[in-house]
């Protein structure tokens, strides 16, 4: 119901539209005249390109992308050590980080109580790659061959400080549980270019480390339905998605049949979304049944590209779900997310970043160079990064082969590849002891901005109504960051 402040509103809108582009309507009134059919079939043309399944029914803008790849790499990497080399680290080694670098800062909990922040270089080798120049570690060979098709972001900062809500605001844009991920965003405004498979993915690796909630890629408070669903490393790579001993797929039809009629009579009695979810949940289910099998038999693969990437049917592994993440792009999978474990390296920092490379770097580079010979990655993003960054001090004592790095959420590295980015660029810098950002700082809320735009969706206008409030992925804040954009 419009009350009457809001009619004389519509009404002032109406009028100044009106007033403001009385010739823009003309020359249209004059093109229909002078040619309807091709005029009405521009405008048609236009429309069916923005279009799309999902609540937005059409885009914002032209989309430069139609999906991402989002490589999650959970616990945080150290950019100082893959990324962002600061020699000035190496000649303070063993010395307390300058109080005007830190400028009291806050720091965790973890690091506070030590007598002294000292510093600590990097072990690890960096060279230049590709024509930008860009600096990356030997822990990073592969990567390094791909680096002219990257966009490197190195002044990205966020809020929280801890790895639960730093992941929460991440995936969700605020650190308190309870909104849609954006992923869920995607699915719930675009829609699927899928009908036997989910608009949202989720697969995971690595063992050890910070605990994936479900929660981080959940549908918050949208509609069940647009959750990620999560694809498993044994078994079915779905719940369920088999019929159990002695269930055909026609008993099984007619089983979902007489459900989903059940629900419908309970849908028009009561009017829950949650069983219109359900409903929408058991046909994918069911389509599922068909699709997925067949998706994830990565023995269709050639040798060759089984090769490129390290995998190995049947083994699970990172590597394996690079390459399921690639079949999903190619079968119109919305937003793919794979999460990788135990980046965390408070401490055994040298070995055990160096194994994570090991168990991730191949597979990531071959994900990029697959997508393009593919003609995937001109509208495909792969975003690669964890929660935040490490600090530039050690935690704990600093012996030849041994140090760790505490939290740092004031600046880090992620990298980016496709959709309309900016190929070979480095975005950002930060000061000597890669402690703060001293040119282009990008938030974690202008990244999402970004990188909707690019999926031709402008951050502020998907929202969704709860609570009597309009939310969305950004909140009330975010900048498309136009410089990393071609």
């Amino acid at each position: 119901m419009i009350n009457g402040n809001e009619n004389s509103f519509r009404r002032l809108q109406r009028r100044a539209f009106l007033q403001a582009n009385s010739t823009g309507l003309g020359a249209f009134g004059l093109a229909s005249l002078v040619n309807p059919a091709a005029f009405g079939r521009e405008v048609a043309a236009a429309e069916e390109n923005l279009a799309v399944p999902g609540a937005l029914q059409r885009l914002h803008f032209p989309p430069r992308a139609k999906r991402i790849i989002y490589l999650f790499m959970s616990g945080a990497p150290s950019q100082l050590d893959l990324f962002d080399p600061k020699p000035t680290l190496i000649e303070m080694t063993g010395k307390d980080l300058p109080e005007s670098v830190r400028q009291g800062q806050r720091i965790t909990t973890m690091t506070s109580g030590q007598k002294n922040l000292f510093c600590v270089g990097s072990p690890f080798k960096f060279a230049k790659h590709g024509e930008v120049g860009m600096d990356i570690s030997e822990l990073l060979p592969k990567l390094s061959e791909v680096a002219d098709e990257c966009t490197f972001l190195r002044s990205l900062h966020t809020d929280p400080i801890n790895h639960d809500p730093a992941v929460t605001f991440f995936a969700t844009g605020n650190q308190q549980p309870g909104r849609p991920t954006m992923g869920a965003w995607l699915a719930y405004g675009l829609g699927s270019d899928s009908e036997e498979l989910p608009a949202f993915v989720v697969l995971t690796s690595g063992g050890g480390g910070q605990t994936l909630q479900t929660r981080y890629w959940g549908s918050g408070f949208l509609p069940a339905q647009y959750g990620g669903v999560q694809f498993r490393n044994a078994g079915d790579p779905v719940l369920f998605v088999s019929n159990p001993p002695g269930i055909s797929s026609d008993s099984r039809r007619k089983l979902l049949d007489a459900t989903n009629d059940l629900n419908r009579m309970a849908l028009d009695t009561v009017g829950d979304p949650a069983i219109e979810a359900q409903i929408e949940n058991y046909e994918l289910a069911f389509r599922m049944q068909t699709s997925v099998p067949e998706l994830t038999d990565l023995s269709q693969e050639s040798t060759e590209t089984l090769d490129l990437y390290g995998a190995t049917p049947g083994r699970p592994s990172f590597a394996n779900n690079c390459l399921l993440a690639r079949r999903m792009a190619e079968r119109g999978v919305r937003f793919i997310q794979l999460c990788h474990r135990d980046w965390d390296h408070h401490g055994g920092l040298p070995s055990g970043l160096r194994t994570k490379c090991e168990e991730t770097d191949q597979a990531a580079a071959a994900l990029v160079i697959d997508l393009k010979r593919r003609g995937l990655l001109d509208d495909t993003i792969v975003v690669w990064g964890g929660e935040f960054g490490r600090t530039a001090y050690s935690q704990g004592a600093i012996k030849p082969d041994n140090f760790g790095r505490d939290h740092h959420p004031r600046c880090f590295t992620v990298w980016m590849a496709g959709g309309g980015l900016k190929r070979g660029y480095i975005h950002g810098e930060t000061d000597d002891f890669g402690y703060n950002i001293t040119r282009d700082p990008v938030h974690v809320h202008d990244l999402h901005a970004t990188l909707l735009r690019q999926l031709g969706v402008d951050h502020k206008r998907l929202t969704h109504r709860h609570e009597g409030r309009d939310y969305r992925l950004t909140d009330i804040a975010g900048n498309v960051i136009d410089s990393l954009l071609t």
